[in-house]
């Protein structure tokens, strides 16, 4: 970005928190209308439209010239694309790129069967497709696109044995030495283009690993074996598909020895990733079988022998002997992962029981490998390439290689039978046949432009597989309109910027709308003073930045709310309100006045001018006894009330206003029948000879009421009343009165004596029960009484015996 740029966004980034608390201006009103990219767009306060697109995905650029108000600064350009039409640029002038996919490439996958005469060389056969694709990215907006694999039927496969030479692995030799023509029959069920190498290892050549003195160095074994010298790694053969070769060079292998345990197998491993040629790799499958039955040695174990340089992931073959092992330390486990991927190398790890945990944790770390049990003398060796071979190629992986700075990649897998993928697992599908097709959805977004601008490319493959995909990404950094732009465009102040995409955009060191500042001459006080309104002290009303003599307003939090004007004394969200909304919801706010919208008018825009709600149920407004303001129905006459001025609670209803008219012209009785014909003349009268036949109010288009009066004679009689086209008055009549009946006299008199008996026996009953109820209860009071009684004449305590027995003291009973 140009440098004058953050001068210009230093005057025009300040947001007046503060006026968020204009009453309810930006909280109600704004929580119905803020949205976030709208949001992003403004207060990322864009200088051009290049700057704009890059925020993000919903943003435009109005490029009509005429655009911006008073007080408004260049980045109101840059908005949301509903809200730039809203504030009046058309479609037409808004710039607003997307981004695109193309694809370059696409040679169909392969179809190939084993059993047809025609081979294919390996370059002719694809697996996967798209090839080559270009996209066009721009921020924020992602660009998905679809990648098709399909396993091939008899791909070729290179596979070179890698083996442990060490003392320990002498049994495991005699059992190789006949895998070349053994391993070519059971390979082709699988491929007919198969080809076999092999390589051998022990351990760097200096102290510790192995014994330096002259002697161990010739025969580094004892107990009088017949070892050969100790060595690092050695390409025994190239790949090739003479299985008899392969049996025949390995026949004349010889053991070897070292002195610690674990080996140095990784600088092995190292050498035939990165020594292609020498190797014999074709761009087919390629399998490593790396043979031990020790541990290994990793960066940083080289220490030991005085060898402190890391290792540089080169090929130092000579007469195909690796001989930098003193030189170089041993490669990392992540530098191993990253040759082995760069040259699509699938690694199978036969270990003896022993080790197989450590080499299954190794497993784990390195992509597209596999671990198998090895027996004590290696005799399972060709069963256990073969499980691992369909094991890895059952499995494909996708991997990407670094992408741009900002640029992301998502994965999402459409496996075999439908199951789906994402996340870490959107790399990858599992339990895949030969002739198995899987796509992935791959979704590529940019948040930002390269600081360079150019295009970048990254590949997307399918680990251990020779093919990848290669995708070409150019970012959208600039609009279109910009490439029209006119240089030292006198629009610009005179030529002090370059006039593009409707605006200018300044040269280093101007500011302003048009370029017409310079750095150097932003505030000062003769032109603070053109932002003063009235020669007041406020500068733009508080409201706005004075940028060379010229009102820019500040930016409101909500997007929707702007201040404009020359001062910036103008604002679009103060207005009147009705019902919580701003002009009442039919308006739009306009330097604090509500514009209403057709049929509305009022400071809040809160006066509708339809009519419809004031009619009556006589299609009349109001029901002619009143006005009509604002949609609502103002009464003139007091006795009506209502919406439509239709209730009148003191006035007689329709029929009984009616009533005499109708009964002195129907039947000349009533109370008007010597002055019926003067006023009661104003309907007319149509006489039917029973009640179905009035007219029913589901059959008129017009008001129509049922009415049943009573006369003075206690007869009724049935009418209906109607207005036809607001003048005409009918009145239907039934011609005869019902009237009831005289009382049948006998039956009443019977009546009332009859009940005048009973009510007498009624009575009776009662005294007579009451009288029982009363006696019984004085009765049961006596019985408790004499029950509770305490003494009797046996016992009565006045009473003296007539009887006196007197005691003769002298008589002793003789």
């Amino acid at each position: 970005m140009n440098p004058i740029y953050n001068v210009v966004h230093y005057f025009l980034t300040i947001v007046d928190h503060s006026s968020a608390l204009h009453g309810e201006s930006g909280a109600v009103y704004g929580a119905n209308f803020l949205n976030a990219a709208s949001c992003d767009c403004i207060k990322a306060n864009a200088q051009s439209c290049g700057e704009c697109i890059q925020v993000a995905e919903k943003c435009g650029w109005c490029t009509d010239a005429d655009f911006l108000k008073q007080g408004e600064s260049k980045s109101a350009r840059c908005d949301e694309l509903k809200s730039l039409i809203t504030k009046g640029c058309s479609k037409a002038k808004i710039e607003n790129p997307r981004g695109s996919i193309s694809i370059d490439k696409d040679k169909p996958v392969t179809n190939r069967k084993k059993d047809v005469a025609e081979k294919l060389k390996p370059d002719q056969i694809t697996q996967i497709q798209p090839q080559k694709l270009s996209l066009n990215l721009r921020s924020g907006e992602a660009q998905t696109f679809k990648l098709k694999f399909k396993r091939a039927e008899d791909y070729p496969i290179d596979l070179y044995y890698l083996m442990d030479l060490s003392f320990s692995m002498k049994d495991d030799l005699e059992n190789v030495k006949n895998l070349g023509t053994d391993l070519m029959r059971e390979m082709q069920e699988i491929t007919s283009d198969f080809r076999i190498g092999f390589g051998s290892f022990v351990e760097k050549t200096v102290m510790p690993y192995i014994s330096t003195t002259p002697a161990r160095l010739l025969n580094p074994c004892t107990s009088n074996e017949n070892c050969t010298s100790p060595f690092s790694y050695k390409n025994v053969l190239k790949l090739t598909e003479n299985g008899q070769q392969f049996n025949s060079l390995v026949s004349k292998q010889q053991i070897s020895g070292n002195l610690d345990s674990p080996e140095g197998g990784f600088d092995a491993i190292m050498q035939v990733a990165v020594c292609g040629d020498a190797i014999g790799w074709r761009n087919v499958t390629r399998l490593l079988v790396f043979s031990t039955d020790a541990g290994f040695h990793f960066a940083g174990d080289g220490k030991l022998g005085g060898i402190v340089l890391p290792n540089d992931g080169k090929c130092h073959l000579e007469n195909n002997m690796y001989t930098m092992s003193h030189y170089y330390d041993y490669p990392s486990i992540a530098h191993l992962v990253q040759k082995l991927s760069d040259n699509n190398i699938q690694t199978i790890f036969a270990v003896t029981e022993e080790f197989q945990p450590v080499y299954k944790e190794l497993k784990n770390l390195i992509p597209k490998s596999a671990v198998g049990t090895l027996s004590s003398n290696s005799s399972n060796v060709i069963k256990l390439i073969i499980d691992s071979y369909n094991s890895l190629s059952s499995e494909v992986i996708l991997e990407n290689n670094k992408v741009p700075e900002g640029v992301s990649i998502k994965y999402k897998s459409i496996c075999k039978n439908g199951v789906v993928g994402t996340g870490e697992n959107g790399r990858k599908c599992s339990n895949i046949s030969i002739g198995d097709e899987v796509s992935f959805d791959i979704t590529i977004e940019s948040q930002k432009c390269p600081s360079q601008g150019k295009s970048e490319t990254i590949r997307i493959k399918p680990l251990g597989f020779n093919e990848d995909v290669e995708i070409v990404l150019n970012f959208i950094c600039e609009c279109e309109c910009s490439k029209g732009g006119e240089p030292l465009s006198k629009i610009c102040h005179n030529g002090n910027g370059t006039f593009e995409c409707g605006a200018c955009r300044c040269n280093e060191g101007r500011i302003g709308r048009l370029c017409e500042c310079s750095t150097d001459e932003v505030r000062t006080d003769d032109l603070d003073g053109n932002c003063r309104k009235d020669n007041g002290t406020d500068i733009c009303s508080n409201n706005g930045d004075c940028v060379c003599g010229t009102c820019e307003c500040k930016k409101r939090e909500n997007p929707e709310e702007r201040y404009s004007g020359k001062f910036c004394d103008c604002d679009n969200f103060n207005c009147d309100r009705s019902n919580n909304k701003l002009c009442g919801g039919h308006g739009r706010c306009e330097c604090r006045v509500c514009i209403c919208d057709a049929n509305y008018t009022g400071s809040a825009c809160d006066c509708s001018l339809d009519t419809s709600t004031c009619l009556a149920a006589n299609k009349q407004i109001c029901n002619g006894r009143g006005t009509c303001e604002c949609g609502v129905c103002k009464c003139t006459n007091p006795k009506f009330q209502g919406p439509t001025c239709e209730i009148c609670p003191t006035c007689p209803g329709v029929c009984a206003e009616h009533k005499e008219c109708v009964q002195c012209r129907a039947f000349e009785t009533g109370e008007k029948k010597d002055t019926c014909q003067r006023d009661c003349s104003y309907f007319n009268l149509i006489r039917v000879k029973d009640r179905d036949k009035l007219p029913q109010p589901a059959d008129q288009s017009y008001p129509l009421s049922h009415c049943k009066e009573r006369d003075a004679n206690d007869c009724w009689f049935y009418y209906t009343y109607a207005v036809r086209n607001d003048t005409m008055r009918e009145v239907y009549v039934v011609e005869t009165l019902e009237c009831p009946a005289g009382p049948d006299i006998i039956p009443i008199v019977a009546g009332v004596v009859a009940g005048i008996v009973l009510i007498g026996l009624a009575l009776l009953l009662i005294w007579k029960l009451l009288m029982i109820i009363h006696d019984r209860r004085e009765f049961a009071k006596f019985e408790k009484e004499k029950m509770n009684a305490k003494w009797d004449t046996g016992e009565n305590p006045i009473y003296k015996s007539a009887v006196t027995t007197v005691v003769n003291p002298k008589y002793e009973g003789k």
